[in-house]
């Protein structure tokens, strides 16, 4: 293993504090990536890590290089990039909520990998806030206002909310007119994946806001999940209006107090503060900002 390997390696070491996730990252054998590593700290003469059966954190030492070690392989990766103009390349990993992925991103995906064709995407996707660089992402697209990020967090757009029901739970319970016939009602709960605590209804009402906690039978955390009970008349459920649009469409749900809509949600794209952006995030974010933007 070369020099400049052996410093992408413990980059992703580092950042995935585990050797098989690094390993799998770089297409490598676990054996493979820590005999790697030993090499590397016999020929600095330094303990780069400390291993236990759980964790692998870097040392005083490590953590020394490991930073100088990414601004270094930062700059290469811009060199590279400047002298192969728009053709950027390796492995991008992202996460994004799998509606918003299947409805934005994937059908407008192929003209992007068609523009890069030496880049190759790994995409996640879940409702929970993830560790970006623990986990090994470059970046990740979320809903919502981000609080206290120590991430680069850029706007995306926002998106309106709107407030369904099924038809059946609406023949049971009424349809409400305005938030204040909304006594005797329920509402599906949904916990926040940040505090774990169940997210409060919203309402414009006269250029102000207003929240509301209606009885909720059944707390969720997954947002189809959230959905699904929505459409069997578990309740109320407030989310995005573009994804439900079809389910209206046919019938299958309703929208309820159009005239009172909750605040809407924003959309970003975060990723990692550091010292250069890597040219294959630059690409994909300045594509994201011309795919979505126009959309909320």
């Amino acid at each position: 293993m070369d020099q400049l390997d052996g410093m992408r390696l413990l980059v992703r070491v580092v950042e995935r504090r585990s050797f098989s996730a690094a390993a799998s990252d770089l297409g490598l054998a676990r054996s493979s990536a820590t005999t790697g590593l030993k090499q590397l700290e016999q020929r600095l003469g330094a303990r780069l890590l400390q291993r236990t059966t759980r964790h692998v954190t870097p040392t005083l030492e490590g953590e020394i290089y490991y930073r100088r070690c990414k601004a270094i392989l930062a700059e290469i990766e811009d060199a590279e990039a400047a002298l192969a103009g728009d053709e950027v390349r390796g492995l991008l990993r992202v996460d994004v909520h799998g509606p918003m992925a299947r409805l934005f991103i994937l059908p407008r995906l192929p003209a992007f990998l068609e523009r890069h064709p030496a880049l190759t995407l790994y995409i996640g996707e879940g409702d929970r806030f993830v560790d970006i660089v623990r986990e090994g992402y470059d970046c990740v697209i979320r809903g919502g206002e981000i609080a206290d990020s120590d991430m680069i967090v850029r706007r995306l757009g926002l998106a309106r909310e709107a407030t369904f029901a099924s038809p059946a739970y609406l023949e049971r319970h009424g349809t409400p007119r305005a938030p204040d016939d909304l006594q005797g009602h329920v509402m599906i709960g949904f916990a926040s994946s940040r505090t774990g605590q169940v997210l409060p209804l919203e309402f414009t009402v006269a250029g102000e806001l207003r929240s509301l906690t209606l009885p909720c039978r059944v707390t969720v955390s997954n947002s189809e999940t959230y959905a699904a009970l929505a459409r069997l008349g578990f309740g109320l459920m407030q989310a995005p209006r573009h994804r439900y649009e079809e389910d209206v469409a046919a019938g299958v749900l309703a929208e309820v107090l159009p005239d009172y809509p909750p605040s809407p949600m924003p959309i970003s794209v975060l990723y990692p503060k550091s010292r250069q952006l890597s040219p294959r995030v630059r690409v994909f974010i300045d594509w994201l900002v011309g795919v979505l933007a126009p959309m909320f």
